[in-house]
């Protein structure tokens, strides 16, 4: 028998006021039902009087005067099983892609739990994305959380689906779990259709939220999508990267949440809690001991007006191992992906490569760094009357903006075509100047 119990007393928003009940959880999942509607709600305070619930969904149309709340009696669980792989689902973990029900295997909590530390090994494996600015220069390691820094204007829509559909862990079992989060419908349609061309949707799982929904299934959906990807990476033994996209929007829906709960603001009105509340999303990557899988997480994020002090993309550096950032400048060009390496960083590279490819790496940054130093020097005075190894760096910059760093939207190079790429662009500098690289790299790569 369901039971379901009267006592609204206030509608705000999403926000719904209700006489206390007793025996009720904090969080518990709730159904709410007015007329021929029904929604699911959130408990998110209790008190001696009255309880807070929020609303699921588009509250508009509900009428307080008749409606009645069923308490589950349970927090918030997804259904998870292996076969939700090359499927869509919202931010219920509901398939929303006409393929039919799935059969879960078992419930999961989307809360997670905390991992200790101790039980944590180090990430130390390469992956694969294809994208040689990544591969080559900020290479992304097992285990690892490496956000990417967008700005407006930028190529980030079809960065995210060729990393969703090129990039290949390492392992026996592999599989890519994609949450959009708060996206337009034209950028889901985008997304949607370059996802599913490639060939590994199979192992492929998107949770999608469109930017018209509520603002709390933004927030939802993110720790949906991280619930089953533990489950396939801990429980499973798969090698999963979880691709998060957009964090800003998932910051925002977060900051109207705590606006319509008439919290006290901190930094451009986002809550004093949006640290620890990004920390419980982004501790949930790393690999454990005793289990087989690993979950590598990439945090996609734009910049609010490109600024990198911004709290959003601030807080994120602190959680994560590095940022990818994307440059407007480099867009304007016509260079994709418009990745400028020079603020770039993976804090965890050196334990995924050879000792050569990391001299490699930092001769390909030292000479990036002088050419743009030339091209500052040559707007000043003209090309004309700078020496000749000046001329040489201006060069090397732009052979290896158009060569190295440009590539195709659907191009997936291997890390040996990209360390090849490197080295027949450091054969247009002298000899002398390769002062990172060891003699043995000079006589194997130059003679």
């Amino acid at each position: 028998m369901i039971i379901e119990y009267t006592g609204a007393l206030k509608l705000k928003g999403s926000l719904l006021f209700f006489k206390a009940i007793e025996n009720v959880l904090y969080g518990e999942k709730v159904i709410i039902r007015s007329e021929e509607k029904s929604i699911y709600g959130k408990v998110i305070s209790l008190s001696k009087d009255l309880m807070l619930i929020e609303i699921l969904g588009e509250s508009h149309g509900i009428n307080i005067e008749n409606l009645k709340v069923h308490f589950t009696g349970s927090t918030f669980e997804l259904g998870v099983s292996e076969k939700m792989l090359g499927r869509v689902l919202n931010a219920f973990g509901e398939p929303t892609d006409e393929k039919g029900e799935i059969a879960y295997e078992k419930y999961l909590s989307i809360g997670g739990s905390a991992y200790n530390p101790a039980q944590r090994d180090y990430p130390k494996d390469f992956i694969q994305t294809g994208v040689s600015a990544i591969d080559g220069l900020n290479s992304l390691i097992k285990g690892q959380k490496l956000p990417v820094f967008s700005v407006a204007g930028a190529a980030t829509n079809e960065l995210t689906a060729q990393l969703v559909r090129q990039i290949k862990p390492s392992g026996k079992k592999t599989a890519v779990v994609f949450a959009a989060m708060g996206i337009k419908y034209e950028d889901a349609m985008y997304l949607m259709q370059s996802i599913s061309a490639g060939g590994n949707f199979n192992s492929t799982t998107v949770f999608l939220n469109l930017a018209n929904e509520a603002s709390i299934n933004t927030v939802l959906l993110a720790r949906t999508a991280l619930t089953f990807s533990e489950y396939l990476a801990f429980e499973k033994g798969y090698d999963v990267v979880t691709v998060l996209y957009d964090m800003t929007n998932y910051c925002n829906a977060l900051r109207e949440i705590s606006s319509r709960r008439e919290e006290i603001p901190s930094r451009k009105g986002y809550p004093g809690y949006m640290y620890s509340d990004l920390a419980s999303v982004y501790e949930r990557a790393g690999i454990l001991k005793g289990k087989e899988g690993s979950l590598t997480q990439i945090p996609i994020l734009t910049m609010p007006d490109g600024d990198i002090t911004h709290p959003i993309p601030d807080l994120t550096g602190y959680i994560t191992e590095g940022q990818i950032v994307l440059e407007r400048e480099l867009q304007q060009k016509g260079i994709y992906p418009p990745i400028n390496v020079l603020p770039s960083l993976s804090r965890l590279m050196n334990h995924g490569t050879t000792d050569e490819h990391r001299r490699w790496s930092a001769e390909i940054y030292s000479a990036y760094a002088k050419a743009k130093k030339a091209q500052m020097l040559a707007s000043i005075i003209g090309e004309g009357e700078m020496g000749n190894v000046e001329k040489n760096y201006l060069e090397f910059g732009k052979a290896f903006e158009a060569k190295f760093i440009n590539q195709g939207k659907t191009e997936e190079r291997t890390l040996d075509e990209t360390l090849n790429i490197g080295w027949e662009l450091l054969r247009l500098l002298p000899v002398e100047s390769l002062t990172r690289l060891k003699p043995e790299d000079i006589s194997k790569h130059f003679q």
